[in-house]
């Protein structure tokens, strides 16, 4: 048996390069087989500035999140790390880790001195889109090149290159934040990217969101009406001595093959104003271009800010899966995936052909279905040069698609085919964490669909849909959703990122939580609304839930702490007051098809609800953060806020004022009736379910809660018959509609096969897809025990006809999975605990029993109804009575 270090990293960082925190935490992740194996302490090797220090802890476990242990580092400083991890009495010792490097960023407005935000000299257009703009600088080297360091961001979306090669591996840089208040810089290694004597580098800037079209309306220019560039190339010399070049008033300007590139309305490029070489030393500008000098711009200095999640990269491929010529005669690609990215061409043919793409999710009666995007074109157009072969791919926009029309293609230069056309996905590069696979394919294709919804909308920010001209950050959707994502993917930096801009703009709105973050005019003045603006109390309960990240928690304590004392508009009860909207139990199956938040649960129902459970989960983080005043504070407003719900909703014989799917569940699940009235509502709420013949009955508010209420009541049979249904609605409709993602409504598409009318149509939306929280934690068995995972709850229920399933999970301490199946012989789980954490297992029909293991392989084997065999990691066999 044996333990190992797999993983070391900072803070939440995939990679810790250019980081904004000066004393990063470290934590390390396990591998091995060592059975019930703690770490008894540790030591970490810091080597910094030619200086090696190894600081030694004799005694503890803590292997996350763990304080930096010497000085902290300066601006542009980097460091190496390695960690070994001791065994104590097991005698079981790691090795050395692998070294890994982590190097700050810029710390200080002082370390961007002298750079200017640089803009076109030129008018800006108005009422228009934005064409992308060419920036360029020459400048020299004259001594070796020991390392450089490219500092960068924009106004708008950047490309950077150096001596004609692109900077870096991100796409739609520097992402999307709630640009007044937060501007993310992105920092690169390009030292092989220079040479001795002449260099160029050069910058293409894209409107993108900040100064592009976004929202419901025509709105533009949200953040900005003109693209700008802000960047300082730092390079050090072998010799020790630095020079840097930066963003100012001596670069030149122009504009390229980029007629325009816009986030829904998609990219066109000209290739005969195209200036091949731009961002080389020798360039000569064609006798067609024009290249004119730089204004400046108002400075981010005060907003800037290292990332806190990954960037959005090229990440996987999807090849062509069929060519179609639709009854129209158009040719139609289907890649057999609806997905987000867009389209790699290698085409060649006759200059000035003009290939036009068409991006869409569905087709209707064999034709693309245009309508659910509205306004949004999401078109891109490449004009061909005429001169060989094209590779190309669009800049500065992306698009939620399947299917692509694609007119004037020169077949007789370029068959139409998987060697020509290639679908790029991109997505922010989060770290995948888990997986659930069980014994049905349609549920299998479930979980696909929904890992794929998350790809799609987990854009720098995490939007509603990926196609139409929408996108947005929805909070609503993110409250619902994020327990799942939290199992999928390592989340925390993106969360951490985003919830900053989530405090910042409920700052600005008087504690109120805007419904979409970054907010856009186009959905009006910010107003307080619950579930929604519940995002900035439930999202960072959550992600704590995953982390343990008690410095992450108490950052976020503010606001929301403030959007409970002030945000939350109230009646003289303490309750909502209900003049105010409320999307409530949103696009509820019965709801109207033109007016679903009409559901059959009153909104004032499912808002004063979510109060007391919000206000509950702020005592939680009181308590975890020990303040303990706050902690009495809150505790005494739950009880409050119980009783005045229970006079506004509950009567006298425990009946609640909508007896719903989503009103019982909600109750139920935050814990709302009165001693004693619980159980009969559970048993009620089991009768509506099989009175509507196990098909769904919630919308937004209730469907992420509604299986884990059904399971806390020991009713799990029930919600497997839910989830195993497949006429409308229900999850596996979907599936066997053929869907690839999750949708938006639960008819996006009808039986019949035509596109729902309405004009909310989405056919990539996660919200619905949060029913895989209970199907990781049921169907998977996989749980945290305890905020961070230290501990988990192991506690798979078979159900539903399925006969086995495998879950994992990688934890901060390292992958723990189950693997269980059912056979003629009874149940059979595998379990494998990652070192330095611990399990507590509840095992099928065992009741209350709680079986606590610690780390390595386990089996339990349950034969009849007496007693469970447990086979430790040592290779000994226990029997032990089922249920004592």
């Amino acid at each position: 048996m044996a333990v190992s270090i797999s993983q070391v990293s900072f803070e939440h960082h995939g990679t810790a390069f250019g980081i904004g925190e000066a004393s990063p935490r470290i934590s390390w992740k396990f591998a091995g087989d060592a059975g019930n194996w703690s770490q008894s302490g540790y030591s970490i090797e810091v080597t910094r500035l030619g200086e090696t220090d190894v600081f030694d802890v004799d005694s503890s476990e803590q292997s996350v999140l763990v304080d930096w242990p010497t000085v902290a580092l300066s601006s542009a400083e980097s460091a190496v790390v390695r960690v070994r991890a001791y065994g104590g009495d097991s005698g079981i010792d790691t090795e050395w880790s692998e070294a890994v490097s982590v190097e700050t960023g810029l710390l200080a407005d002082d370390d961007w001195s002298g750079v200017q935000m640089i803009a076109a000299n030129r008018s800006t257009e108005e009422n228009a889109p934005h064409q992308p703009i060419l920036l360029r600088k020459d400048f020299s080297l004259d001594t070796d090149v020991a390392s450089a360091r490219l500092y960068i961001t924009a106004y708008g979306l950047y490309d950077a290159y150096l001596n004609g090669e692109r900077v870096g591996d991100a796409v739609l840089a520097p992402g999307w934040q709630s640009y007044n208040h937060r501007l993310v810089y992105d920092t690169y290694d390009v030292t092989k990217l220079l040479q001795n004597g002449a260099n160029a580098i050069g910058i293409q800037v894209g409107e993108g969101w900040y100064a592009g079209r976004i929202g419901f309306d025509t709105s533009r220019n949200i953040w900005g009406d003109t693209l700008g560039a802000f960047a300082q190339l730092v390079v050090t010399h072998s010799d020790g001595s630095q020079e840097t070049v930066k963003t100012d008033l001596t670069w030149e300007s122009s504009t390229g093959a980029i007629t325009l590139s816009e986030i829904y309305d998609g990219e066109y490029y000209d290739s005969a104003n195209d200036q091949p070489g731009w961002a080389t030393a020798d360039f000569t500008p064609p006798e067609s271009a024009t290249w004119i000098g730089v204004k400046e711009l108002a400075s981010p200095l005060g907003r800037l800010s290292a990332p806190d999640g990954p960037p959005i990269r090229r990440l996987e491929t999807v090849e062509l899966k069929e060519v179609i010529t639709t009854p129209s005669g158009a040719t139609v690609l289907d890649f057999g995936q609806n997905l987000v990215g867009w389209l790699r061409l290698n085409v060649s043919g006759p200059a000035g052909t003009a290939i036009k793409m068409i991006h869409v999710e569905v087709l209707e009666n064999g034709e693309i279905a245009t309508a659910p995007l509205r306004t949004a074109k999401q078109t891109d157009t490449l004009v061909l040069s005429g001169n060989g072969t094209q590779v190309w791919e669009p800049t500065f926009t992306y698009h939620g698609f399947r299917f692509v029309q694609v007119d004037n293609w020169p077949v007789e230069q370029t068959p139409l085919g998987k060697n020509s056309v290639l679908a790029i996905v991109f997505h922010s590069d989060m770290q995948r964490t888990g997986a659930l696979e069980t014994s049905d394919s349609l549920l299998n294709k479930l979980i696909q669909n929904i890992w794929w919804s998350l790809k799609g909308n987990f854009m720098s920010v995490p939007t509603d849909c990926p196609q139409r001209d929408e996108r947005l950050g929805w909070t609503g959707d993110a409250h619902a959703f994020s327990p799942t994502a939290n199992f999928l993917y390592d989340t925390a930096g993106f969360w951490r990122g985003w919830l900053k801009d989530v405090a910042s703009e409920q700052v600005e709105y008087n504690n109120i939580v805007p419904v979409v973050v970054p907010n856009v005019p186009g959905v009006g003045a910010p107003f307080p609304t619950a579930v929604w603006g519940d995002v900035v109390v439930a999202n960072a309960w959550n992600t704590y839930q995953t982390t343990g990240d008690l410095g992450a928690l108490k950052a976020q304590y503010v606001g929301a702490k403030a959007w409970i004392d002030s945000g939350v508009p109230r009646a003289a009860n303490g309750l909502w007051n209900h003049t105010y909207f409320q999307f409530g139990d949103w696009l509820d199956p019965k709801a109207p098809n033109d007016n679903p938040g009409d559901a059959t649960t009153n909104s004032g129902l499912v808002a004063d609800a979510y109060l007391v459970y919000v206000t509950n989960l702020v005592a939680q983080m009181a308590t975890a953060l020990g303040l303990d005043a706050d902690v009495a504070t809150y505790t005494s407003q739950v009880e409050t806020l119980k009783k005045a719900y229970q006079a506004a909703w509950i009567n006298g014989d425990g009946i609640l004022a909508n007896e719903t799917q989503t009103g019982l569940a909600l109750s139920l699940y935050f814990e709302l009736f009165p001693s004693g009235q619980d159980v009969p509502a559970a048993q009620r709420l089991q009768s509506i379910i099989a009175e509507n013949n196990y098909l769904v009955g919630t919308g937004f508010a209730g469907t992420h809660l509604l299986g884990l209420t059904l399971t806390k009541y020991d009713l799990t049979p029930d919600f497997y018959s839910m989830l195993m249904q497949t006429t409308v609605p229900s999850w596996l409709y979907q599936v066997v509609m053929n869907g690839t993602t999750t949708w938006e409504r639960w008819d996006s598409l009808l039986p019949n096969g035509t596109v729902n009318p309405n004009m909310m149509t989405s056919f990539n939306h996660y919200a619905f897809g949060s029913v895989a929280n209970w199907m990781f934690r049921t169907i998977g068995g996989l749980a945290p025990a305890e905020p961070g995972w230290k501990t988990i709850r192991v506690a798979p229920i078979p159900g539903g006809g399925l006969t086995s399933a495998r879950a994992e999970y990688l934890s901060q301490y390292g992958m723990a999975s189950t693997d269980w199946y059912t056979d003629d012989s009874g149940f059979n789980l595998k379990l494998v605990v990652p070192p330095n954490s611990k399990a507590e297992v509840a095992l099928p029909g065992a009741g209350d029993q709680v079986l606590n293991v610690g780390s390595g392989t386990h089996g339990f084997k349950i034969s009849g109804e007496t007693e469970v065999i447990w086979e430790t990691p040592d290779g000994q066999q226990k029997v032990i009575p089922l249920g004592s």
